[in-house]
């Protein structure tokens, strides 16, 4: 039954990696889609009115009667703000005309440890000192040192904001030649990306799915209520299409077909030499196909106007397309695709600016009639990075011959926020405790392969546990708050889906570290590495019940038949996870507050009464059934107990006495993870190493027990031969 489930569990973790595909979320890279989020008070102190977002990069002057006092802009309509949950931090920026910072709010994020963990009051706080900044005077350097203040447990989201502030300032006063800044300069080597010139193969839709080639944006009829709900627009969230809110509103896929391979696989044969014989140099192609209620061509179409539903985004530029720029086309040719009502190919012109290797966004503009002539309108983006198999990199020296830029274009090279990548700094800044993770991984590394002789030293091996479990509590948990998360499974998962970058994962260099340590730890040992010696949360529960134990508390025995069935609950826990983190990030992300990570290690326990009792009462049934949670519940756990049966090696001895008649292990073991047939479930072991213990004592083991009295029986008849011999009297 255990190798069924195992099986089941991971070919359903498969299916669902292959097939899933999120749904897209509210675009909200326009200043004006927070306009209800801050005042202008907060961000510029004085102004009295707001003039249009404009310009490149978008941002709207303040005014002081008919003088301009300041811009008022957002990062994440400038930068790349994405955070660790793989979704912008939206902050919205005050600087005066001097390029001092007036004053920022953070007005939407995405991150899982400020929407389940560290209070944003805690962020606020950090962003508000931002104020009276001189980013001029920092940006060439004459200013004092900026030190950004890091929030224990929310590193990424820090210094993620930092980099946004400074960075989207900079661009701003370039364009607006604040403080005698000028346009930005490249110099030195540049990565140059583009599309690899390689022979066109054809894929099947499913494969297109799962790589990437094709994206997908699909929405119900609810989701459109609910985001126009959001955005405050109450009288077009009630002008619903039809009465049931599951209803499909919109299913849109796009494609890069300026890629040979996708251009064949989706167009044919014939349609996908047309398009190569007819694009002109610079031009590119996407298509486009959809379903549902919503059309994303518009019915108010007509030959030569412009589809006014949708446009395409890349960075600074935005591409709306014309008639001339589309051609209708009939069903896709890729086996396996669906039936669409609209499927449509676009090109762009050549003057856009759009360059295919980079990633880009449909932008959706969805519409819904309030009054006989009145609209209220919303975005939606499907994002879209070309699959990398399909790219080519190289680097190339963009530095400029010698008396070509002026000065300014050495004092960017020399801004540590151009040259230094923001994963880089932050792993600097931590090299202490990189170096103690480094050591602490290390020796537990040793305690593994040299397992075979400590274990023969049972109470040294009680005690480097101790030790160990001790410092994992305290040190990596309590203090560093480095307490991996199933969160962190559904956000590479994510990754994999909708374009993977090590940069996401780069930015807490404990986490990466671990990661990696338990990447190389499924190989060798599985799952119980990590679970038994460095969670924190698990270690907790242990040190604890090791107290139960002292003080007599009296332990619960589960039986077999009830434990084998409770067991498998947290992989269906951490399969619905990893399924609802498909369909809504945010949501999954509130689910998965079935973890107490973050309440008992990353805030001890400094939260709200409900999360506090939740933690405590795990804690206070682990005082009576050991590792409780870790047994039944665990998402991480469930989600490390699937590749970790790809381990390499058994490690654990076993006599061929365990399990008939001898169940001297399976009894002590603290999970119970051994089967009544003596057979260890690799799956659930903690790798604590007591049965390794018991595998070489010759006191409570009883196969090494009788070898032991026959070995003594064995040395008293010796030694009874030899007295009798040196008496000379016959042996009887």
């Amino acid at each position: 039954m255990r190798q069924l489930v195992s099986s089941l569990i991971a070919k359903l973790v498969i299916f669902l990696i292959v097939l899933g595909t999120p749904i897209g979320a509210l675009a909200a890279y326009e200043l004006a889609s927070f306009k209800d989020k801050f005042t202008l008070e907060e961000i510029i102190p004085g102004a009295d009115r707001l003039g249009p977002e404009e310009g490149s990069p978008p941002a709207a002057a303040a005014y002081r009667g008919d003088d301009v006092v300041g811009y008022v802009f957002l990062n994440s309509a400038m930068v790349n703000a994405t955070g660790y949950s793989g979704k912008p931090i939206h902050v919205v920026i005050g600087m005066d005309a001097e390029g001092v910072i007036t004053g920022a709010k953070m007005v939407k994020h995405s991150e899982p440890i400020v929407l389940v963990g560290i209070p944003v009051s805690k962020i606020n706080a950090i962003i508000e000192n931002y104020k009276d900044l001189d980013i001029i005077a920092m940006h060439k350097g004459d200013g004092d040192k900026h030190d950004v203040d890091i929030v224990s447990g929310a590193t990424v989201t820090v210094m993620i904001i930092d980099d946004t502030i400074i960075r989207s300032a900079i661009k701003v006063a370039r364009s607006r030649s604040i403080g005698g800044l000028k346009p930005d300069i490249s110099t030195g080597p540049q990565e140059v990306v583009s599309i690899k010139d390689v022979p066109a193969q054809t894929e099947n839709w499913q494969t297109m799915i799962g790589d990437g080639s094709v994206r997908r944006l699909t929405l119900s009829v609810g989701e459109i209520s609910s985001a126009f709900e959001r955005a405050g627009k109450l009288v077009a969230a009630g002008k619903t299409e039809t009465d049931d809110p599951e209803d499909q509103f919109i299913d849109l896929y796009t494609a890069l077909v300026a890629i040979p391979s996708v251009a064949r696989s989706l167009l044919g044969e014939q349609e996908y030499k047309n398009l190569r014989n007819n694009l002109n140099p610079g031009e590119s192609a996407i298509v486009m196909a959809g379903n549902g209620l919503y059309s994303f061509k518009g019915s108010g179409y007509v030959r030569g106007g412009i589809f006014d539903r949708f446009q395409l985004i890349q960075g600074d530029i935005s591409v709306r397309f014309r008639d001339r720029h589309h051609k209708r086309l009939g069903d896709f040719s890729a086996e396996g695709s669906p039936k669409f009502k609209d499927v449509d190919l676009f090109i762009t012109p050549a003057d856009s600016g759009f360059d295919p290797a980079k990633p880009w966004r449909i932008q959706l503009l969805v519409q819904r009639a309030v009054g006989p002539i009145k609209k209220e309108f919303i975005t939606f983006d499907l994002g879209y990075i070309p699959p990398e198999k399909y790219i080519e990199r190289k680097m190339v020296d963009a530095t400029p011959e010698p008396g070509s830029v002026g000065d300014d274009a050495n004092e960017t090279a020399a801004t540590g926020y151009r040259e230094t990548p923001l994963w880089m700094k932050i792993w600097m800044s931590k090299i202490p405790e990189i170096g103690i993770l480094v050591l602490a991984l290390g020796f537990l590394t040793i305690v593994f392969f040299s397992q075979d002789w400590l274990v023969q030293h049972p109470i040294l091996t009680d005690r480097i546990r101790l030790g160990f479990l001790t410092f994992t509590v305290v040190w990596i948990g309590f203090y560093q708050q480095a307490q991996l998360s199933v969160v962190n499974v559904l956000t590479f998962g994510g990754s994999l889906i909708n374009g993977f970058s090590w940069n996401f994962f780069l930015m807490e260099p404990l986490i990466f570290i671990l990661w990696g340590a338990v990447a190389a730890s499924l190989l060798f040992w599985g799952r119980g590495v990590y679970c038994g010696w460095l969670c924190p949360f698990g270690a907790l529960q242990e040190l604890l019940n090791r107290v139960a134990k002292y003080m007599k508390i009296p332990q619960v025995i589960v039986p077999w038949w009830l434990h084998e069935r409770a067991w498998p609950v947290k992989y269906i826990v951490f399969l619905g996870l990893f399924g609802v983190s498909l369909y809504s990030f945010e949501l999954a992300e509130e689910l998965a507050e079935i973890e107490p990570f973050k309440t008992s290690i990353v805030l001890t326990f400094l939260r709200t009464w409900p999360y506090v009792a939740y933690a405590v009462i795990l804690l206070i049934i682990g005082l009576f059934i050991e590792r409780f949670f870790c047994r039944y519940l665990c998402p991480l756990g469930g989600a490390l107990g699937i590749p970790g049966r790809m381990r390499m090696n058994d490690w654990l001895r076993r006599h061929k006495e365990c399990g008939s008649p001898c169940h001297r292990c399976a009894k002590e073991c603290m999970v119970q993870a051994i089967h009544p047939n003596g057979q260890i479930n690799p799956n659930e072991c903690m790798q604590c190493l007591h049965c390794q213990t018991l595998y070489y004592d010759s006191h409570r083991c009883p196969p090494v027990i009788q070898k032991r009295l026959k070995r003594e029986r064995r040395a008293a008849l010796s030694t009874s031969s030899i007295s009798a011999t040196d008496k000379g009297n016959p042996v009887p």
